[in-house]
């Protein structure tokens, strides 16, 4: 299994309004950003408090732990 990329398995997974609704915190759509906070998306992506109007799907929150294993990859 190839590992994934920021650019072509992370990004797309964030939605404008997931973007727009996290902007307080930090930038969804930038790689930076996303992997400083990248432990604490996972952490609230896996307990399903982000996004706030649903869970992730559990292929999408694995996607995302593989992305942090994999050093992640822009």
């Amino acid at each position: 299994m190839n590992e994934p990329s920021f650019e072509h398995d992370i990004l797309p997974l964030f939605r404008p309004e997931d973007i727009e609704e996290m902007s307080f915190a930090f930038d969804l759509s930038s790689y930076d950003d996303v992997r400083e906070h990248a432990e604490l998306i996972h952490d609230r992506l896996a307990e399903g408090s982000m996004p706030c109007d649903g869970s992730w799907r559990e292929e999408d929150v694995e996607r995302f732990r593989r992305w942090i294993e994999a050093e992640m990859p822009r």
